[in-house]
């Protein structure tokens, strides 16, 4: 598919959801070892689920498990007895859950102290149109690609809503490359717009002291999806390059 017009069709998916998943919370009670999330990048429950991880800022390790994939299988039988996806575990608690209503309120209640707000949790209508999130990108389901698979996880920031961090979440998917997914979700009107266009004008300065400020003290500018690879070391900007950058290294 042509790259621009799938950014506009990933543009159509996130709109349809109502941009859940661009938010980030200022209040971040990280945990001390990183979650994991058994992961369907086209399955309308993993959606929620991981529209509430960026709402609340929290980083995750993604085990992708696309449609007639194998890798991951026997971990996930493993852990959760089942196939199925959503699928969380927390290594902090040795607790792990299945299915986005009880993965949503566990992440709410655990790290926040509260109840989900209700457009996260599986409603029919909820379910519905995140199904609908994803027939809008006329792409049909990810099935598992042949790919080498990587002696350590990549690292991808992004946020869940955005249209071109969707785009490499697919191939990640499809090519059952595990990754520590970095939630850079907004969080203060600054952050709002496109990296090279933010709504307010004038030097852009992240809240201090966030992953948004040391990552543009880092890199000089924050824009996503950025993905870095530790067994090549590979550090790299811009969807389109990087999709060529997974399918070059890893694609079978």
């Amino acid at each position: 598919m042509n790259h621009l017009l799938d950014v506009l069709l990933s543009t159509a998916a996130s709109t349809v959801r109502g941009w859940r998943g661009t938010s980030g919370s200022k209040q971040v009670q990280p945990p001390k070892r990183a979650l994991m999330l058994f992961d369907r990048e086209d399955d309308a429950e993993c959606r929620l689920v991981r529209e509430a991880l960026t709402e609340l800022n929290l980083d995750v390790s993604i085990i992708p498990c696309p449609k007639k994939g194998s890798r991951f299988t026997a971990d996930l039988e493993a852990l959760s007895g089942m196939k199925q996806v959503p699928f969380l575990y927390d290594p902090n608690v040795d607790y792990g859950m299945r299915g986005a209503r009880n993965v949503v309120q566990y992440l709410f209640n655990q790290y926040r102290g509260e109840a989900p707000p209700s457009a996260l949790l599986p409603s029919l209508s909820g379910v519905i149109r995140s199904n609908l999130a994803w027939a809008v990108r006329f792409t049909g389901h990810l099935y598992a690609r042949p790919s080498v698979e990587p002696e350590e996880p990549l690292t991808l920031y992004g946020f869940e809503s955005s249209p071109y961090t969707r785009l490499v979440r697919e191939r990640l998917c499809q090519l059952e490359l595990p990754y520590r997914l970095i939630n850079l979700g907004k969080q203060q009107w600054a952050d709002m717009g496109p990296a090279r266009m933010r709504v307010k004008p004038g030097k852009y300065k992240p809240l201090p002291n966030t992953k948004r400020d040391a990552f543009l003290k880092q890199y000089g500018k924050v824009q996503v999806p950025f993905l870095i690879d530790p067994n090549t070391d590979t550090e790299m900007f811009e969807s389109a390059d990087i999709i060529a950058y997974l399918d070059k290294t890893y694609a079978k």
